[in-house]
């Protein structure tokens, strides 16, 4: 069956029931990917013993060990009444609020769709032993954990799915929470037919930008080919989704810092120089806000080292020779001038030849925990400034997608408010 725009569909939820937990904000998580290890693990494992954590990242010493755990764990807290599944499918509301931050969505189970179809745009490149091991992690608990973050532009009217939403918000919700990040969520559940259906009606006209959770999303695909999904209506035809229309509610686009824990600031500044200085490098002696400011405002490619001690070199200026000869010419001259493109074609590649593998070089998506983790190294924080959406669309629409680990968009869906069981 030829799949037309999105379709999300209504599942029967996986929730934390209140009374088994101490607190619903103290068993909800950021992403998987976003946990600093391993302090940020420790502090979420211990906040209650029934934190999400322990199903998203669990411990032990091998992969399968670690897959097996986590099944066991989801099955014993089902079997505790400590995760509870609601009584009928539904499509959830749901609403983040910090200050004058506010989004809402839709989370659902969207049904899965091929790259060529163009329905779901991904823009990032991803690592396939990351896949491999979230497909073994989610085939073994046969659940989709958390809902990946997905976007859509709506026609800026009240009606469709906004009318469904704002409908819903004016109930009471199913759960309510303030995490420690200072986010507020709320949760409602749609389950009306008439309302469903107007939600499909409008969604199956559009696609849809993955702006968080390209991993996730790949994972699915694989699942779905390793399941035997295929036709009909296997569940691992769809996956866990949150879908926000950025009309009404504009996501926020951050960096994704790098950590090189095995290059001193020193060594890449040598290596630079042996390279016959193909950068402009100064050094700043201002605070970390003002160097951030520094950073933004210089015009075309630029980058703020630091090996996390409050001293910041800025790196600009490339030689265009340089540039010529280790940036890959088959692509749009878009891609070619991202940052994060000459970052890993020029600098990791060719000037400071940094092995691409995790041991070499960290993803990091809060400027603090780069530092810090550059600091405990003895290596460099790369820290490097957002894309514009406009920019990630329509690259994404022209099928180019962007180095891995390019952008973070937000806010993130909290992991733990509603999980999908797949059995």
């Amino acid at each position: 069956m030829t799949v037309r725009g999105l379709r999300l569909t209504p599942f029967q939820g996986l929730r934390y029931v209140p009374e088994k937990v101490s607190s619903l904000a103290a068993v909800t998580s950021p992403p998987y990917d976003v946990v600093v290890r391993p302090d940020g693990l420790r502090h979420l494992e211990t906040a209650d013993p029934y934190n999400i954590v322990r199903l998203i990242l669990p411990q032990a010493e091998d992969p399968a060990t670690r897959h097996r755990q986590a099944a066991e764990t989801l099955r014993r807290w089902q079997d505790e009444g400590v995760l509870a599944r609601d009584p009928q499918p539904a499509l959830y509301v749901y609403e983040q609020r910090k200050g004058e931050l506010l989004q809402r969505g839709l989370i659902g189970a969207l049904r899965l769709s091929d790259p060529e179809e163009g329905i779901v745009l991904p823009h990032e490149a991803v690592m396939d032993e990351v896949v491999a091991d979230r497909a073994e992690l989610m085939g073994e608990m046969a659940a989709n954990p958390e809902p990946l973050l997905l976007s859509y532009r709506g026609d800026g009217t009240r009606s469709g799915a906004t009318a469904v939403i704002e409908r819903t918000i004016r109930g009471a919700p199913l759960a309510a929470t303030t995490t420690e990040d200072g986010f507020a969520h709320r949760l409602w559940a749609v389950t009306d037919p008439a309302e469903l259906a107007q939600v499909d009606a409008e969604l199956s006209r559009h696609s849809a930008l993955i702006a968080d959770g390209h991993h996730r999303w790949a994972t699915y695909l694989r699942l779905r080919a390793e399941q035997g999904g295929g036709a009909g209506e296997s569940p691992w035809n769809h996956g866990l989704v949150l879908l926000v229309d950025t009309a009404r509610y504009p996501l926020q686009v951050r960096a994704i810092h790098r950590i090189l824990p095995r290059l001193p600031v020193k060594r890449a500044l040598d290596l630079l120089d042996r390279a016959g200085a193909p950068f402009r490098v100064r050094t700043l002696a201002a605070p970390l806000d003002e160097a951030l400011e520094e950073l933004a405002d210089t015009p075309g490619n630029a980058f703020l080292l630091t090996g996390g001690d409050g001293v910041f070199q800025l790196l600009d200026r490339p030689a265009p020779a340089l540039l010529e000869r280790t940036v890959p010419t088959d692509r749009p001259e878009a891609w070619r001038r991202l940052d994060a493109t000459v970052l890993h074609s020029t600098l990791l590649d060719a000037v400071w030849q940094v092995p691409d593998r995790p041991s070499d070089i960290g993803y990091l998506h809060h400027v603090g925990a780069a530092l810090e983790q550059a600091a405990a190294h003895g290596g460099t924080a790369v820290l490097l400034r957002p894309v514009p959406e406009s920019t990630v669309r329509a690259l994404a629409e022209r099928g180019v997608t962007m180095p891995r680990k390019s952008t973070s968009f937000g806010p993130k869906p909290a992991t733990g408010l509603v999980l999908r069981t797949l059995r």
